[in-house]
């Protein structure tokens, strides 16, 4: 294995509730006030942005500059943008054929797959953090079936892909500040691998006081992480740029970049997609990978046409008399899995003449010494109207198989999925092609608790629907069947038993089988 860490500037992105998109959710004064103060909030940030990067060690300072201008770009078009980043009445359904059926993507002959796989680079989205399941260090170091974590399941997918068709694709992981340091350290054992392994940092922003709109931070070389924040998946572009990598791989011949978020385990690199691609007169620059909406997905982002391109459409863009109709499953019947697919030379020339656009989503925060902040952060699908000839693929279900909470673990861990070099894929014994609606309660919303609450994973194949709350336990080789709620309330414990079959049951109270 070789290993490069560029030098750039420095997930599966969930934005919370409060989260909108700049225009949204403001006030008529709150619009006057932003315009009366607009020059000078810019003005005064930009002497405070010189000041940090006066506090860079020398060698550092063009690299915090460098850093710090995509802010202060991203800042003032956050005092500038004040209108509605969409209007509603122009948002158009999908046009015919502008996400095409994965099923009509033709399989390229073997002798063509290795020519195919020369001109891709695999770029995995690795900044997030294990702490919202109760993990300290980068996610995609959190194990999830057979003691493999996210990133070893991803080096063994790459690896095999090479092994078998003579190949080099390389990976390439996007870090931030917060996960660079130990996912470097764990890249460490792959060192026998035949695999090349890139990592850059994504950029690192100033955190910004609700109040004076100025950065709370005042050293760049701050051991406070409070005081800084990685801007979004969106940052992808630029940092590639700045990191020497995109010109590498055009310069050796590659042609296109296939990004996703490290912890959707069905995002695995996809011969018939990139042969589509590539057979294109006119290839398009940008394909994102779509899916069918269900119940679970109605706050994921959709595909529409506005102003004649395609475009995303997240949530937080959605007047709040609009919301319901956005969360149809009848009128906007697909949503985002964030696997894409984008033109090197598209991302050359769409940073270089400074083309991207992004809507900047607000995210407010409070910090834990009560200081109220905002951050700016972009989403990278949100690119998507920047580039030519852009277009959707309708993918099956199984390329969407993201985890972000221990419900989603429970799913990629139970005998619903089986590993074959890295990959999961459904078991054909499963009567349908969808996973189970798994709904796990508080007291397994730790990686470690949820471990414990397990005496082994339950058979889950004839499974539809799981809820479980409250202080529940599973003993060894339980199996579950059709719709299952189990609910113990506030004081109970329900201990289900080893070998116990619930089928289409409801649980509550207290249960407990004590050993004698």
């Amino acid at each position: 294995m070789t290993t490069n860490t560029g030098t750039a500037v420095p997930t599966t992105l969930q934005w919370p509730e409060t989260a909108f998109v700049r225009g949204h959710r403001r006030t008529g004064s709150d619009v006057q006030f932003i315009e009366r103060t607009r020059q000078d909030a810019q003005q005064s940030m930009n002497k405070e942005l010189q000041k940090l990067i006066l506090t860079a060690p020398t060698s550092q300072q063009d690299l915090a500059r460098t850093e710090l201008d995509g802010f202060e770009q991203l800042f003032g078009r956050y005092l500038q943008e004040t209108g509605p980043s969409v209007l509603w009445d122009k948002i158009k359904l999908l046009p015919e054929g502008g996400a095409k059926p994965y099923n009509d993507l033709a399989r390229p002959e073997t002798a063509k797959i290795k020519d195919l796989l020369d001109k891709l680079v695999v770029l995995k989205l690795n900044g997030g953090l294990g702490t919202s399941m109760g993990c300290k260090g980068p996610k995609s170091t959190i194990s999830v079936r057979n003691e493999l974590t996210f990133l070893d399941l991803t080096v063994q997918q790459i690896e095999h892909l090479n092994r078998t068709h003579g190949t080099d694709v390389p990976l390439v992981l996007m870090n931030s500040f917060n996960t660079d340091e130990d996912t470097l350290k764990v890249l460490q054992r792959y060192g026998k691998l035949q695999l090349q392994i890139h990592t850059f940092n994504q950029s690192r922003y100033p955190r910004i006081n609700r109040e004076s709109l100025l950065p709370i931070g005042n050293s760049f070389t701050s051991d406070n992480t409070e005081s800084w924040y990685p801007p979004g998946h969106g940052d992808v572009y630029q940092s590639l740029v700045n990191s020497g990598l995109l010109k590498q791989f055009l310069e050796s011949g590659k042609k296109y970049v296939f990004i996703s978020n490290i912890d959707n385990l069905g995002a695995t690199v996809d011969l018939n997609i990139l042969n589509f691609l590539m057979e294109q007169e006119q290839p398009p620059e940008f394909v994102m990978e779509v899916t069918d909406k269900t119940r679970a997905d109605v706050k994921g982002g959709t595909l529409v046409e506005y102003e004649g391109k395609l475009r995303l459409l997240e949530i937080a863009q959605v007047p709040k008399e609009h919301v319901d109709e956005f969360k149809s499953v009848s009128k906007f019947k697909i949503f985002n899995t964030n696997n894409l697919w984008i033109s090197l030379d598209a991302i050359k020339r769409v940073t270089d003449d400074k083309s991207l656009h992004m809507e900047i989503i607000v995210n407010p925060k409070t910090l834990d010494n009560g200081v109220n902040v905002i951050q700016l952060e972009t989403a990278v699908g949100a690119a998507i109207k920047s580039f030519e000839g852009a277009m959707g693929i309708n993918v099956p279900r199984r390329r969407f198989l993201p985890v972000k909470t221990t419900s989603d673990l429970l799913i990629v861990m139970s005998n619903l999925y089986s590993l074959h070099t890295g990959a999961l894929q459904m078991n054909p014994k499963r009567s349908f092609p969808q996973g189970p609606l798994v709904k796990l309660g508080s007291h397994f919303s730790k990686v470690k608790d949820y471990l414990s609450r397990f005496s082994s994973i339950p058979d889950m194949l004839e499974l539809d629907h799981l809820t479980v709350s409250g202080d529940v336990t599973f003993g060894k080789n339980v199996s579950l069947k059709g719709t299952v709620i189990i609910i113990a309330n506030h004081g109970d414990r329900i201990d289900i038993p080893a070998g116990a079959l619930l089928e289409n049951k409801i649980v509550s109270g207290n249960l407990r089988i004590l050993d004698h």
